[in-house]
């Protein structure tokens, strides 16, 4: 019989680099999770942008059914059917000519890193290994990944830190100039920084990256592990701006909710990770890429992509309403349905009162450092589900309001 579990387990047993929520949710179904305690709970933070079929999709709860009758895990030794197929769809539907599968979108983003400096090497000797990225990104956890991110808290404490690292200004086309030289061996620029405050690049901003990074041959990266996977309204965020990079890093929604990465290349790129030169245990197994498969099959439905866009315009229609009455945010930002809400200075560096005022309300929602309220749901999320969310937001940002204003 399984021990009895709370959130007082917790404290007792985890490594304390989290601080969860005081609830523990243990099912869910489409837009809505419920506690142990049986208390319903609109989610809208999706697991930051992970489940993007929302909880328990009935074609993937086929899907790994059928799966898990068949074949879980091989290793990279063989080769399998799902992260074939997978791969297939990938590259059918994006500038990609190869695939590389992996765990996360920080072990993408390794990977995606390690090909740059591999590549450059391979053609432009050992000097061309600078890295330009972004003050504010967020690239991931591992100790190369946390420091090409753009936030140095997150890598303090662990160094001594990679060199050949450089951060510029998001959005800043000069500083760009003043930064890139024949030594650059990669761009890496997320179309929307998710963790930096959902925050969208700029055309123009894209554009010159790419038109520099071909001037100083350096590759063009997209991390697009929060924006990817129908988030933004395409499959891809780099498709609504037109701008092509060479390598691209997927996550967080691929999956589903089961753990998968990619990294997504082009056949000019792609041999500098020639036999031995990178790998992955659990990269590509069957399972995840079964999944995987479904999900990028449905995201790429036409009425599910035209739906994000929908949903954006409803999530924004009624925050500005909530904002009409409260006078709390300066801005509703984002594309798709990764929306930021940016809080006025009277509640500068106070989003998370709203996030715990919204957990008390029952539902779900995020933070993007801390000043920005993050939403994140289902790319299906229901329209029911989304007008009784905001009202449940709204209760909550009263509560906050007459916190603060008495």
């Amino acid at each position: 019989m399984s021990k009895q579990v709370s959130r007082e387990t917790f404290d007792q047993v985890m490594v304390p680099n989290y601080s969860p929520a005081a609830f523990i949710p243990v099912k869910g179904e489409g837009s809505r999770v419920w506690d142990q305690q049986g208390r319903e709970f609109i989610d809208f933070a999706g697991g930051i942008a992970v489940n993007a079929l929302g909880h328990c999709h009935p074609e993937l709860v086929a899907t790994v059914t059928e799966q898990a009758h068949k074949l879980w895990h091989l290793s990279n030794v063989f080769t399998n059917e799902p992260a074939l197929q997978l791969a297939s769809q990938l590259v059918e539907k994006t500038f990609a000519d190869r695939v590389f599968f992996c765990n996360s979108g920080a072990e993408a983003n390794e990977a995606a890193f390690k090909l740059a400096r591999k590549y450059a090497h391979d053609h432009f000797g050992a000097d061309k290994h600078e890295i330009i990225s972004c003050k504010n990104s967020f690239h991931g956890r591992t100790v190369f990944t946390v420091n090409v991110g753009g936030q140095p808290k997150y890598a303090e404490g662990f160094g001594p830190n990679p060199a050949g690292i450089t951060h510029i200004e998001f959005n800043n086309i000069d500083a760009l100039k003043a930064a890139i030289s024949d030594k650059t061996c990669a761009v890496v620029i997320e179309p929307v920084q998710g963790e930096g405050g959902v925050l969208p690049a700029t055309p123009e901003f894209l554009k010159a990256a790419r038109e520099l990074c071909d001037q100083h041959n350096a590759l063009l990266i997209f991390d697009e592990v929060q924006t990817g996977v129908g988030r933004c309204g395409t499959l891809y965020a780099y498709q609504a701006y037109g701008v092509t990079p060479d390598i691209l890093s997927s996550a967080k929604g691929l999956g589903g909710g089961i753990p998968i990465g990619a990294m997504l290349t082009t056949s000019k790129v792609a041999p500098s990770l020639a036999v031995g030169t990178h790998g992955t245990t659990y990269g590509g197994n069957p399972l995840a890429t079964a999944v995987a498969g479904k999900v990028v099959e449905i995201v790429s439905r036409p009425e599910v992509l035209a739906g994000v866009q929908a949903k954006h315009q409803r999530f924004v229609d009624g925050l500005n309403a909530i904002n009409a009455k409260y006078n709390v945010f300066k801005e509703i930002r984002g594309m798709g349905l990764l929306i930021g809400a940016v809080v006025t200075d009277e509640f500068a560096g106070n989003a998370r009162d709203f996030l715990k005022a919204a957990e008390a309300q029952q539902l779900m929602v995020l933070v993007a450092g801390l000043s920005v309220v993050r939403f994140a749901p289902s790319l299906v999320v229901e329209d029911k589900d989304i007008d009784e969310g905001l009202a449940r937001f709204d209760a909550a940002v009263a509560a906050v309001v007459a916190a603060k204003r008495g």
